[in-house]
Parts: structure tokens; sequence; C-alpha cells
């Protein structure tokens, strides 16, 4: 690959590689070859990142700038717009991301966040007056100061690698906080390139933001433990999200998490069942199921099983899967070979337990190269077997009976996790009376679409902790400092 690229570490203002020349290969998924080499960041080398972090936080004015920060941020945002077409073809050739998907959450849509955040700075209200109040017989004036909380460690997940850093760099940097931001290992490019920005086109001061990649987990656990680390935002797996929080007690850190999903789409009784096939068609082959908040359980009346398996066994084997370059695929590969046997373990092991794929369950024949899985759609498993309550992060879809829609919310709550979630009524009222009472971060009521810059999203359960985007995505990285002082 021969596209636009940055293989070097972001550290304290400068592009560097590693403590001695350390790298290691970034893969292609679609075809299983190497693209070219990242930096292997050491421990040292994110400990000298955590020490800029601190001392640009500590002694210059960026936390205490918020017209400085809206600069910069519009200045990473024009950036961002100026390379879109060299990051679309990282995402298409790291990530495997469809190179329509690029057009939208995977590169357009978090660009168009960053954008967000500069303009939110241009009206936002650091200081709240709480007014006068006698306390002891004294009259008191009192306030409240929204300041930064300090050095935040960012750790991203491959699976929309830029999407996933900017909706923490933008919030992060607009509250005044500095950022040591850790990509994904199997998407070091993606990561990177950021940094090659912030370095190259913004006048962000040095260790505001360092951006790290690395083979070595101790580099992320190093941003979990350290102390001069004060938040931890985090977006990946649940129980390497338990594994974080645990960490981060030593020191007390706040924790952002945005972990799993088994996300349910609910189609009651007088909802229209191609509809409901088609949405969870396509979510389940977006990105190749690799998406947190996809509704991967199909859940319908019992009556209608057979209605809503054929339409969505249609949708599902029309898909165009393949070659992400192409801007007619929908889906491309797994990140790696490691994922599709996870993917394909669940599969196998549900259709031993008497669970039967309708459509898919295989590694597609016609395409050796590469890690594809087909799209699957799978009927008859137990609601509490591990292929309908685990996050599979792939393209499988299963469908879930129903008896009634006391039922039906029954079963989208029997989860673990709580992130989005999808309800069809032809009766607005009946559906939201049902979304209402399933616990979830996020939902959608007859098909509505709540991705926005300005719409928070995160997590109910173990789905993780806080909000990012819009202004809660703010406030994550805000402390408050309560004044009082004498009146008059």
């Amino acid at each position: 690959m021969t596209t636009w690229h940055e293989e070097r570490l972001l550290i304290d203002g400068e592009l560097v590689a590693a403590t001695q020349g350390a790298t290691y290969e970034t893969v292609n998924p679609a075809t299983e070859e190497v693209l070219g080499t990242a930096a292997d960041a050491t421990v040292g080398d994110a400990e000298r990142a955590v020490a800029a972090a601190r001392r640009a936080f500590d002694d210059t004015e960026w936390s205490r700038d918020p017209a400085f920060r809206m600069h910069c941020l519009r200045q990473l945002h024009a950036a961002l717009v100026d390379k879109a077409d060299e990051l679309r073809q990282i995402l298409v050739h790291e990530v495997g991301a469809p190179l329509s998907s690029t057009f939208g959450p995977q590169l357009d849509g978090p660009t168009a966040v960053v954008g967000w955040y500069a303009d939110l700075l241009e009206g936002y209200e650091f200081v709240e007056d709480l007014g006068d109040r006698e306390v002891f017989g004294i009259q008191n004036h009192r306030w409240i100061e929204k300041e930064a909380a300090g050095v935040v460690g960012a750790i991203a997940a491959y699976n929309y690698p830029i999407q996933l850093a900017l909706a923490k760099l933008a919030p992060a940097l607009a509250a005044g906080c500095t950022v040591v931001l850790k990509g994904a290992p199997d998407t070091p490019w993606s990561a990177l390139a950021l940094g090659k920005l912030i370095a190259e086109a913004t006048d962000i001061p040095p260790g505001v933001v360092s951006v790290l990649t690395s083979s070595d987990v101790a580099v992320g656990e190093l941003l979990t433990t350290h102390p001069a680390i004060d938040v931890v935002s985090f977006t990946g797996s649940t129980p390497v999200g338990r594994q974080i929080m645990a960490a981060a007690s030593a020191t007390v850190k706040r924790v952002f998490l945005e972990l799993g999903g088994k996300s349910a789409f609910v189609m009651l009784d007088d909802g229209d069942p191609a509809m409901a096939a088609m949405f969870c068609a396509f979510a389940a082959v977006s990105h190749s199921g690799q998406g947190c908040a996809i509704t991967s359980r199909l859940v319908v009346p019992r009556d209608r099983v057979d209605e809503v398996v054929d339409t969505a066994r249609g949708m599902l084997e029309g898909v165009q899967y393949g070659d992400p370059t192409d801007m007619a695929t929908m889906m491309g590969p797994l990140i790696n070979a490691r994922q599709r046997e996870k993917v394909a373990g669940y599969v196998d092991r549900a259709i031993a337990d008497g669970a039967k794929a309708v459509t898919g369950g295989r590694i597609p024949a016609h395409l050796p190269r590469g890690y594809f899985y087909e799209p699957t759609l799978l009927v008859g498993a137990d609601e509490n077997s591990a292929v309908a309550q685990d996050e599979l992060f792939g393209p499988v879809l299963v469908v879930l009976p129903h008896d009634g829609d006391d039922d039906a919310v029954r079963v989208a709550n029997n989860s673990i996790f709580g992130l989005s979630g999808s309800v069809l009524s032809a009766d607005r009222e009946r559906a939201l009376r049902a979304a209402r009472r399933i616990r979830s971060g996020t939902m959608s009521v007859n098909g509505g679409i709540y991705y926005a810059p300005d719409a928070p999203f995160g997590g109910y359960k173990q789905s993780g902790i806080g909000r990012e985007m819009g202004t809660a995505g703010l406030v994550e990285f805000l402390e408050l400092k309560t004044f009082a002082e004498p009146a008059g």
C-alpha cells in the first residue's frame, strides 16, 4: 500500500519512532497482505507521553483558554476534511471497512463531531452562577466553575478506529484536558494518521495530544494505572472494561467505559415484518457485525417467526460482500483470523445445540483470501444460549420469539448489556411504552436514527459508564468546583 499514512508515534509534539526503532506489521484483512509497519511503542514511550501530557496540563494555559482550544479543534476539523480521501483508503485497507461506510460513521460522521465540539465552545458557559444564600447568618454569593478534569488516557477499539478516537479526543480537548491516545493494535495507521494531522496541521501545543500504537498490552495497562492519569476513556469489550475499572480503582480515576452490546430489535405484533427484516439484516452485516450497538437479536411474535425469517433470509442472501474497495460492497471482512474463528465457533456450537442456520454459517468458498464470513441467520437458539447472549462481533443475526409486548420487553432485557435497541409498531405510543421499559442507553423507535454529534451515546448495565457525544460527552471531561464569597 503506497497511500498516505504515518508510521511514527506522536509524543510531546514530535513524530518519533518507538524506542530502539521497534515496529510491527499492519495487515489488510481483505487480502491478508502486509500493508507495512507501524511504531511499536514501549512502556517507556508511554511514560514519556504521560509525562508530556501532565506537563502540558499543569504548566501551560491550554486548560484555561477555551478560545484557543476552539481554534485548534477547527484546524483539526479542516485537516480531516482536507485529508478525507487518504483517510478513507486507510480505513478500507487496514480496517476492512467498506468504502461506502467511510461516508458515514467510519469517517465523515466523526469528522463532523470535531466541528460540533468546536462550535459548542463558542457559546459554552464554564461558569454557573448560584446566586446569594444566607448561611449561619452570613449572606454568601456562590458559583460553579467547570474545569478540565486533567490528563486523559484514551484507549480505542479497532472496529471504528477514527470515529472512536475522535469521539474521545474532541470533547476531551474542548474541555481543556490533555490526552494520551492509544490506538488498537490491529489498526495502527488509523490512529497514527490523526497524530500526523495534529502535529502538522494544527497549533495544538506539544504534549497536549500524544498518539501511541503498540502490540504490548502493558502500554494500555499503564494508562489505566499511572498516577498522573486522571481519567480513563475506554471503548472495547466488557471483560476488558471490568479489568480497567478494577485497575483504575487503585488511584480512584474517573472512568468512561463504552463496552459491549447484544441489542434487541423488537417487532410487536402490528409491526411491519419487511421493515424489521430490512433493518436487522442491514445492521447484522454493517462492518461485518463488528459494532457494539448492532441489533443482533431480532425479537418477533412467535406466530410470525417464519414470515420474518423468510424475509430476512432473502435480504441477507442479497447482500454484496467481499472487496471493501468496491463502492457497491455492503460488507467486508472481519478484522483477523482469530476473530473469524471466534464467530465461527459460536455459530458451530449453536447449531450443535439445536439451532439452525437458515442462511450462512460458513466461511465463503469463493473468497479464499481474507477473513470473510457469510452473513448468517440463526433460528431455534435458546434465548439464554451463548450465541444469543454474548457479543459476537460478527455478521450473525439471531431470531428469538416473543409472546406479546410484556414478553418482548422481557426478552430484550434478558441480557447483561444495555447499549442500544429498537422497537417497531404501527402504534407510536405502544412502541414508546415498550421502548421506555427496555434498559438501554439508546433506542430507535419505528426506524429512527439517533447517531449525531449532539446525541449522547452510551449504555446501561454492563454496556458501560458515561456518555460520549453531545454536551454530555463534554461533561465527562469536566470537574465542578464550587466557590463562595461574602456577598455585597
